[in-house]
């Protein structure tokens, strides 16, 4: 594993500028996981893929991506004749984005097709989350839509009649820009975030069409609001008492809401606003009012929270991807300048306080790198039918959503200070990366309300017993020092006791820290099972050090200096990366 060391200035410059660099080929830690976790011929197909991503990502995506952020979409409510005719005005840079996201990279339909990128047949899963992991390093605000086109695509085909799937499937994972149908969530309300049960929405059946139903009510919270497809929660009123038209999570559906009707008309809803955020700025998202607009039934009805939960899992997961994602770009950044920036009369890295904040940096970034890649895997043996990799994913894709999210916000801050003053104008990369990382603990579930889904999982689906077992597995594959092995084997039965405790009556206030050990814990054992199969010693160390930061305890009042030998490791770790 060895972080970049592009040299795209040939000339010498005291304001260190990695702008140009290739962040695949700079990147020799993702090929050797790539090597791991994908078959032989298919890193061989793709490499060339991945070459022209990391060039794009590290210089013309990342032009474009400052472009739309500077430029948010803007939402036009009257033609210039005084027609009602209400369209999201994008940037160019963004819409070009677009093309290489939908079509060129075919993110959204990697999953869906069996001819993405020249290769014959089925992509894993793993390839996706490869490439989104490289896009986003660049721009994250558009892997919104690209993930929900994504996830709806799977809800449907998992729970939508066989009609429906005809009608939108191919729409849905076309490469023409010209016929391709974006996907998008409605879900929040302003009474209703997370609290499903208080989805005030309701949907009615359609006496003109059958099978249809209207939707009317307002949603608060809607990101890529102009998409062809939206699938929508709302309280069935049918006007019988059956348990469809029960208050709670039992009253609540799910639909799919097209933009556009038959005719070509578009459907009774329409765009109150748009919001001024944070971050993601380049998408739109917005506030919508449904007018009794016609949407189709997905699923069982009054079972609309089990069938969007299905779609929020799979957005959850490619949200760690992206938290990884931006981690992994402002640790790239981070060590760039420490390795080009001269002060008191040393590179940055010479310095052993940078040192020591750079192996802060390290640890959450390749922490959430072997995360993506470990659940990756459980997902594509779940789809598989793997029953003990589905209880697997269940648990590891909340976990990754949970802290990933979370160490991105301080991963980005920490690395901009690393630059200094420059890290603080917009005309860098590092504020963009620190206001788009805020979004992640929120996107699909708040920290609290994905840390207590660890909990649902383990209680539910006793994924707990899923997850210790893979870990026994990969511990028992992986040849290591008595040492490590101990202190591993020793947390692990202490943190298994501290989720138990989290799962029983009244435990619920330790979700969060039981959530955040299980994730230290696997990270550690996945790098440790990493390290033997790529053969380098530094991964290996990398658990160590997960299990020295994160989970040992240590006395933050002791004077004493860090152990030699493993003060000397890390920094051998961090001068040779």
């Amino acid at each position: 594993m060895r972080m970049p060391r592009p040299q795209p200035e040939t000339s010498s410059h005291p304001v260190p500028d990695q702008h140009g660099a290739n962040l695949y080929t700079s990147d020799p830690g993702l090929r050797a996981l790539l090597a791991v976790y994908l078959p032989p011929e298919l890193v061989t197909h793709l490499t060339p893929h991945f070459e022209r991503l990391g060039a794009l990502a590290g210089g013309t995506l990342d032009d474009l991506a400052s472009a739309a952020d500077k430029n948010p979409p803007e939402l036009q409510h009257r033609s210039r004749s005084g027609r009602d005719a209400q369209k999201l005005i994008k940037h160019p840079a963004y819409v070009e984005m677009e093309r290489l996201a939908f079509s060129e990279y075919a993110l959204a339909a990697i999953s869906h097709r069996q001819d993405v990128l020249g290769w014959q047949g089925q992509m894993p899963a793993m390839a996706k989350y490869a490439l989104t992991y490289l896009f986003v390093q660049a721009e994250f605000g558009l892997c919104c839509p690209v993930s929900m086109t994504d996830s709806l695509t799977r809800t449907l085909k998992k729970f939508g009649t066989p009609d429906l799937v005809q009608r939108y499937l191919p729409s849905l994972t076309s490469l023409d820009m010209d016929e391709l149908s974006q996907g998008a969530m409605f879900m929040t309300e302003q009474a209703a975030g997370s609290d499903i049960a208080a989805t005030e929405t309701t949907a009615r059946p359609d006496p003109d069409h059958p099978g249809a139903w209207l939707l009317t009510g307002d949603k608060w919270f809607c990101s890529n609001p102009d998409a062809a497809l939206a699938m929508v929660l709302a309280r069935v009123d049918d006007g019988s008492s059956s348990k469809a038209s029960q208050p709670g999570l039992k009253g609540v559906s799910l639909f799919l809401l097209p933009r556009d009707l038959d005719n070509g008309s578009h459907n009774r809803y329409r765009i109150v606003r748009l919001k001024d955020k944070l971050g993601t700025r380049s998408m739109a998202s917005g506030e919508i009012r449904l007018e009794g607009a016609r949407a189709w039934l997905v699923g069982e009805q009054g079972r609309g929270f089990v069938q969007m939960a299905d779609m929020v899992n799979n957005s959850r997961l490619s949200n760690g991807v992206r938290a990884a994602g931006l981690m992994r770009r402002a640790v790239s950044e981070a060590f760039f300048i420490a390795r080009h920036r001269e002060a008191f009369g040393k590179k940055l890295i010479d310095l052993s306080l940078m040192r020591r904040q750079l192996i802060k940096l390290l640890l959450p970034s390749e922490q959430a790198r072997s995360m993506m890649f470990l659940t990756a895997e459980a997902l594509r043996r779940a789809d598989a039918g793997d029953a003990e990799a589905m209880r697997l994913a269940r648990i590891l894709t909340p976990l990754i959503k949970f802290r990933a999210c979370r160490d991105a916000r301080k991963v980005t801050g920490d690395a901009m200070e690393v630059r200094g003053g420059c890290g603080y104008i917009e005309e860098w990369s590092d504020p963009r990366l620190v206001r788009d990382a805020h979004l992640g603990s929120i996107w699909e579930g708040t920290s609290n309300i994905v840390a207590l889904d660890v909990i649902r999982a383990i209680r539910r689906e006793d994924s707990l017993t899923a997850l210790m077992a893979h870990l026994q597995k990969l511990l028992a594959d992986t040849p290591m020092d008595d040492s490590l092995r101990t202190d591993l084997q020793g947390v692990m039965a202490r943190t298994a006791t501290l989720a138990t405790t989290a799962t029983a009556d009244g435990g619920e206030a330790l979700a969060r820290r039981a959530a955040s050990a299980l994730y230290h814990l696997t990270s550690a054992v996945a790098m440790a099972w990493e390290s033997a199969r790529i053969g380098t010693p530094e991964r290996m160390h990398l658990a160590r050090l997960v299990l020295q930061h994160r989970l040992l305890p240590s006395d933050p009042l002791a004077a004493e200096p860090e152990a030699t030998e493993a003060s000397a490791q890390t920094d051998k770790l961090l001068l040779n990366l």
